[in-house]
């Protein structure tokens, strides 16, 4: 069996919760083995993931390639630039040559279109590493955080300040889809798409709290999220790093979260600019484990898309 992970809807709750139960059962298991060891029962073995970049990468270039390694199997990296795909190669044809080599695609791109595309076009499961509508590896990460920190998501309660961008997509969409509520305080001009508020409002039965208040959205909290206010590859525009201003996360921001409230960020921060260095750097910053568990939870959604779970 073979499936892609292009949104968190493609799993559903029950694989979304199987996934989760699956990269933290895997994480204990590894606690003081060295980073490079392989599982011990190394399910993915003989398998190859070809990762293609379009956009730059930190903890998503090496967290799929170190999940690739424990699970067993390898990685071949792709740089757009350097494939023909940069050259004008058509998605569809990039899709099935690929097919024929390697067992498993991971894109990161601008463009959600053609992300969808190669899942259609190819005959080996398609993996969402990012694109400008949704970034489902990332808010897996999250749950995931969320989970070891404070227990079972539903019922919870989260808010987003700043942009509504594609972090926030995937936020609302977990919300619908594993029952937590979702507030997020942005400014005019800067909404989450429309598209993706509705089909969270059909498909759960907690539709999205959307405000300009950053302390509405933040006022009893388990988390609170934020993300970068110019994202990669956008000039530095003044206009929207002004309009975003009143939507930094402070200490006192904050202080209108639940007491044992977390923050995450997905990183890179820009410090000062969307969070400022106390939020981050304190105590109630949970972003190393997100981190880290961008490695847990791509294994378990590489395994799912191998239908292994």
């Amino acid at each position: 069996m073979t499936r892609s992970f292009l949104d968190l809807a493609d799993a559903g709750p029950d694989g979304l919760r199987a996934m989760l139960a699956e990269a933290q059962r895997r994480k204990e298991a590894r606690v003081g083995w060295p980073k490079g060891k392989v599982d011990a029962d190394a399910p993915l073995a003989g398998h190859t993931l070809a990762m293609i970049f379009e956009k730059n990468s930190t903890r998503t270039r090496v967290s799929f390639d170190m999940a690739m390694r424990q699970l067993g199997g390898s990685t071949i990296i792709m740089e757009a630039g350097s494939t023909q795909l940069g050259r004008g190669e058509t998605v569809s044809d990039t899709a099935k040559v690929l097919s024929r080599y390697i067992d498993a695609i991971m894109i990161r791109t601008d463009d959600h279109a053609k992300a969808v595309e190669l899942a259609a076009e190819a005959s080996v499961p398609v993996i969402n590493g990012l694109t400008d509508r949704s970034h489902p590896c990332q808010i897996m990460a999250d749950l995931l955080t969320f989970i070891e920190r404070r227990g079972p998501v539903e019922g919870s309660r989260w808010a987003w300040l700043g942009d509504g961008n594609n972090v926030l997509h995937s936020i609302i969409e977990a919300g619908s889809l594993l029952g937590f509520d979702v507030a997020a305080a942005t400014p005019e001009g800067y909404d989450p798409d429309p598209e993706i508020v509705e089909a969270a409002r059909r498909v759960g039965n907690r539709p999205p709290i959307l405000t300009r208040d950053p302390d509405e959205a933040v006022a009893g909290a388990d988390i609170v999220v934020t993300d970068t206010w110019i994202s990669m590859g956008q000039d530095h525009a003044d206009q929207k790093l002004a309009a975003m201003g009143p939507y930094q996360v402070t200490e006192q921001l904050m202080q209108g979260a639940k007491a044992d409230g977390l923050f995450l960020h997905c990183l890179p921060a820009h410090r000062g600019e969307e969070v400022a260095d106390s939020v981050i750097d304190g105590p109630r910053s949970a972003i190393w484990d997100e981190a880290e568990n961008r490695l847990h939870a791509q294994k378990a959604i590489l395994l799912w898309c191998f239908g292994k779970i």
